[in-house]
Parts: C-alpha cells; sequence; structure tokens
C-alpha cells in the first residue's frame, strides 16, 4: 500500500511539472466537449433561397410566404424572368430556387393541378435530401389550405391542385459519395500535411541536426523551403491517389478544370504545410508536435470546416472561428470544381483567403525560426 501510494505521489508531482500534459488531461476532454455539443447539430435551418415568380399574383404570393415565413428558407434573391437560375446555385447565392410559372393562379381557379418547380443544390446529398422533405412539406401544407377554400366554396372535396416538381442539380441521385469525397480530401491533406512537417523539423530537434543545420551556411528562407517541397511532393501524389480511387471506387469525376484543381490544390498545401512548420517552432518534442498538429488540424477540418456538419447552424461564436480555419474556403472551391464543373475565378473569395492565410503563417513561421537562430 505504501509503494502504491508512493507511485501515485510520484505520478501527480510529474503531472504537475509538465503544464502540457495537464492541459492534455483536463483542457483537451472539455474543449472536445463544447464542440461537439455546439457543433455537431444535423437540423438544416435557414436555407438559402431564390425565387422566380412569373405568375406575380395573390396565389403566388401565398406560396411564396410559405416557404419563406417558415424557419427552413431564407429568401435571398428574387429572380427576375430570363435570370440564369443555374448560376444562382454555382455562385452559392441561393442553395435552392423555387420557380412558379406564368397562369398558376389560373390554373388553381379552373380545378387544375399546376406544376411548380423546385431547383435544388444536390452537391452536399445529405442536406439536399432534408431540404427536399421540407420542400414537400411546406408544399403539401399549401395544398390542404388550397383544397379546404375549394371545398368551402363548392361543397364538394378536390384534388390536390398544386404539383411540386423537384430537380436536383449537381449529384441528381444524392449520392453521399459525391458530397463527402471532395471534403474528404481537404481533410486529409491538412492533417497529412501538418503533423509531416511539424514532426519533421521536431525530429531533427530531437536528434541534435538542427543545430547543425542552422549553423550550415542557409538562409532560413532556404531552410523552409527545403523542408517543405518534399512534402509538398508527397501530398500531391495522396491527392492524385485519392481523385483516382474516388473515380475507379464511388464514381466520383471531376468536371472541371483539372489545371484550376491543381492550382487549389496547391495554395491549400501551402498553408498547411506552413501551418505545420509554425507548430515545429512552438514544440521541442515528437510527442508534443503531433499533439499539438492533430488538435489543430483534424478537429477544425473534420467540424469547422463545413465537410460534415454545416456551418449556417452553428452558433455564431462558432461561426467567426470557421473563418480561420482554411478547410472551410478549400471545401467550397473543391466541391464546386469536382461537382459543378465551375472554375476558380467564381470563388475568387475562397482563394484569396487560402493566399493570405499561407502568406500569413508562412511569415510566423518565418519570424520565429528567425529568433530561434538569433
Amino acid at each position: 500500500m505504501i509503494r502504491l501510494r508512493a507511485v501515485m505521489v510520484k505520478e501527480l508531482r510529474q503531472i504537475r511539472r509538465d503544464p502540457f500534459s495537464l492541459g492534455m488531461l483536463i483542457v483537451l476532454p472539455a474543449f472536445m466537449l463544447v464542440l461537439y455539443g455546439f457543433a455537431l447539430n444535423f437540423d438544416v435551418r435557414h436555407v438559402r433561397l431564390a425565387v422566380q415568380d412569373r405568375d406575380q399574383s395573390a396565389r403566388s404570393r401565398e406560396l411564396v410566404a410559405a416557404f419563406t415565413n417558415s424557419t427552413y428558407f431564407d429568401l435571398r434573391a428574387i429572380a427576375p424572368p430570363g435570370t440564369d437560375l443555374l448560376s444562382l446555385t454555382e455562385r452559392r447565392v441561393a442553395r435552392a430556387v423555387l420557380v412558379i410559372p406564368e397562369g398558376y393562379a389560373r390554373t388553381l381557379a379552373e380545378g387544375r393541378g399546376a406544376p411548380v418547380q423546385f431547383l435544388l443544390d444536390g452537391a452536399d446529398s445529405t442536406t439536399a435530401s432534408t431540404v427536399l422533405g421540407y420542400a414537400r412539406s411546406l408544399a403539401g401544407e399549401v395544398n390542404l389550405a388550397l383544397v379546404s377554400d375549394a371545398a368551402a366554396v363548392s361543397g364538394s372535396p378536390a384534388v390536390m391542385p398544386l404539383r411540386l416538381e423537384p430537380r436536383v442539380l449537381f449529384n441528381p441521385e444524392l449520392e453521399s459519395t459525391q458530397f463527402l469525397v471532395p471534403g474528404l480530401i481537404g481533410f486529409l491533406l491538412m492533417v497529412t500535411a501538418v503533423l509531416s512537417t511539424a514532426l519533421s523539423v521536431v525530429r531533427e530537434k530531437e536528434r541534435g541536426t538542427m543545430e547543425q543545420l542552422r549553423m550550415a551556411p542557409l538562409r532560413t528562407a532556404e531552410l523552409i523551403v527545403g523542408k517543405t517541397l518534399p512534402y509538398l511532393a508527397i501530398s500531391l501524389v495522396a491527392t492524385v491517389m485519392i481523385l483516382v480511387a474516388a473515380r475507379i471506387l464511388f464514381g466520383v469525376e471531376i468536371r472541371g478544370s483539372h489545371l484550376h484543381l491543381l492550382v487549389a490544390v496547391l495554395l491549400y498545401l501551402f498553408g498547411a504545410l506552413a501551418f505545420g512548420l509554425f507548430i515545429s517552432t512552438l514544440a521541442d518534442t515528437q510527442a508534443m508536435a503531433f499533439q499539438v498538429g492533430l488538435i489543430t488540424s483534424m478537429l477544425p477540418a473534420m467540424l469547422l470546416s463545413g465537410f460534415i456538419f454545416q456551418i449556417r447552424i452553428m452558433p455564431e461564436p462558432l461561426q467567426l472561428i470557421t473563418y480561420l480555419v482554411p478547410a472551410r474556403y478549400f471545401l467550397v472551391i473543391l466541391r464546386g470544381i469536382i461537382l459543378k464543373g465551375e472554375g476558380l475565378f467564381t470563388y475568387w473569395p475562397q482563394v484569396a483567403a487560402l493566399a493570405t492565410y499561407g502568406v500569413a503563417v508562412i511569415a510566423l513561421s518565418s519570424a520565429r525560426l528567425a529568433r530561434r537562430e538569433a
């Protein structure tokens, strides 16, 4: 019993002397609890909706109000006749478009079925299925109101007058792999790129060879480039392998430009490798570098990037944090190129954000390395 107590006291003292381990034991579980508790939410609300009302009647306005007065849809755009509706979803102005044809009210008054088109971005198959269910439910409520009105006037039951005709864009079969594979690419590249550079530099410190590198006639920029280029090449090879496997196994086809995809991947990897280098300037052991790299790359890339969980349903403080996660911007570009066939120019804000992130992180890494050398 005495020896057991001695071992326990020794372990407690060792933990107290290691603030990082203490933080990992206390702070990390609490952090993950808060993050999972707020970020894991499968409800879909406030879907961006565009409306093209070609009828401009009281009945058409009632239908629009049924959608926009719910908590499911937020009206973001009114599309006049002749508008390219496909571009509204490509530019992410709206996730869904409600198209009410001319003569809608007249058709209802005649007791015939009035078709209404509902265009839906199916790149995110899980969300698209939920949104489609919401649209059908709202259309059913409108139908019940129309039937009740008709029965009150004529005294006889009427057929369902409104026919919602959904059309799913970009992923008509609503296959989840079409949505998950691009997100998986961003997740894996972030984790592997960060950890590879972080562990590589810290390994040099542990073996004592980092001091030899610093004594060599090398500039800081040359050291950074020399350490990151091999991992950049390896990451590009891994990207190609993932895309080939996705094409063969899941039928995920790249609809956009391969050159634009390459540029986007290079920008993303540039920031990820720079961040791994920055972690290596903070950590002195491989275990610490691995833990810090895993926490700061894996969790944000999975939970705060839109990979699995929708950003718009998170609390506002978490939504603000997602602006610091490069995977958020990369996934928008990646899904746009692979699933929608768009180019980089469509997503220039996301491209600019990735470039800014990479430059900022490489500047911080260079400054810390230069200071350590001094």
